[in-house]
């Protein structure tokens, strides 16, 4: 069975009114001197968290799994450690994927983080977004292009239900991610074109890197990529999720996408031919919808609602689901997300039960440290 593992990218913030703290050091001082301690001086024991490329954030990886209720209780905890370290910066970790309040972030230290200032200007400065990457196992480049070619229509499907960022600067943006629309600021993000072949995916990503407006292969933020430490796809389309079951959900899909398109890479099916343009559209419609308005059909492109969108999603993946045990899981998981709403809607509702927007983040972090 495939190995799954997820990235998650926190906010820190102040526990008393929601406003973003630039204190990222401090929270990674604290889970070092943890480890140190718990090794006994030897330095033998690390921990899950690093910085980002603001010092509002602070991002942890799970371990590779294959049993996905143990994926979900490595979340949970990691996440209360993060919460366990941020209190000694007197602050609280909120698993949103924009600050609700208004906010100037603070570039982190370190020679690539400043080299990134000064390349991309305001773009950088202002991309204080969070964001849920997940990594499946697959047993070469050459298969891992191929799944990439093969998922590129259900991507938008996967952001529309963990679509957890309605609110930038203070406002109400009118979109269930826009923190999707911040991030494909950046020149690499987005949807890609086929590749056709793992040698023609790389001699894509070594040109992107020689113009020189990119750093370094991180900065390959295509929405699905080769990941360049792991033998892994790597999924990158979705807002961080307020719920820990969440990104367990998606992590389910995202395997079961994995296999499906290795299946029929070896059954000799050929990836659809969407174009490009298209799936920006579909990422756009996605982003602006959430859950609570229309979506573009993954198969034909045409407007239809989020339910069916979801549901051909499921339905193409079910063979997998079933084959991994996951499909009572995913089936429970699509339907409280209808149910209870992804983050938007929940941070929405808090807004309107509350008034405030400080009460939305540290309600945020309330949920995100309970788990």
């Amino acid at each position: 069975m495939r190995s799954v593992g997820v990235e998650e990218e926190l906010l820190l913030v102040d526990a008393r009114d929601g406003a973003p703290l630039a204190v990222s050091g401090a929270v990674l001082a604290a889970a070092d001197r943890e480890a140190w301690q718990q090794s006994g001086g030897s330095g033998g024991k690390t921990h899950e968290f690093e910085k980002e490329l603001h010092k509002e954030q602070l991002e942890f990886a799970t371990k590779p799994v294959t049993d996905l209720g143990e994926l979900q209780a490595e979340i949970i905890r990691i996440r209360g450690e993060a919460a366990r370290h941020a209190a000694e910066a007197d602050a609280v970790v909120a698993a949103v994927a924009t600050s609700p309040l208004a906010v100037r972030p603070s570039l982190s230290v370190g020679p690539r983080y400043q080299w990134m200032g000064e390349q991309f200007g305001l773009t950088a400065q202002e991309q204080l977004t969070c964001g849920c990457h997940v990594h499946v196992s697959v047993d070469s480049d050459e298969e891992g292009v191929a799944v990439l070619d093969r998922i590129r229509p259900w991507l938008a499907v996967l952001l529309a239900m963990s679509a957890n960022s309605p609110f930038w600067q203070g406002e109400d943006s009118g979109y269930g991610s826009y923190r999707s629309r911040v991030w494909n600021r950046w020149p690499s993000a987005g949807p890609v074109d086929l590749f056709g072949s793992a040698d023609r995916y790389h001699e894509q990503v070594d040109a992107m890197i020689g113009t020189g407006v990119l750093r370094d292969v991180g900065m390959i933020y295509f929405d699905a990529r080769l990941s360049a430490s792991y033998p892994t796809v790597e999924v990158r389309v979705a807002d961080v999720c307020l719920h820990a079951t969440t990104p367990v959900l998606l992590a389910a899909l995202i395997r079961g996408l994995v296999e499906t398109a290795a299946r029929a890479w070896r059954a000799g099916e050929p990836p659809s031919r969407i174009g490009t343009g298209l799936l920006r559209l579909s990422s756009w419609r996605a982003g602006r919808s959430g859950l609570d308005g229309p979506l573009l059909h993954p198969e034909t492109m045409r407007e239809t609602s989020a339910a069916h969108a979801v549901d051909a999603l499921y339905q193409h993946v079910r063979e997998a689901l079933a084959d991994h045990g996951d499909e009572e899981l995913v089936r429970e998981g699509i339907a409280r997300l209808h149910e209870e709403g992804n983050g938007a809607r929940v941070q929405r509702q808090l807004f309107r039960d509350g008034g405030s927007l400080a009460q939305v983040m540290t309600r945020c972090a309330r949920i995100t440290s309970q788990g």
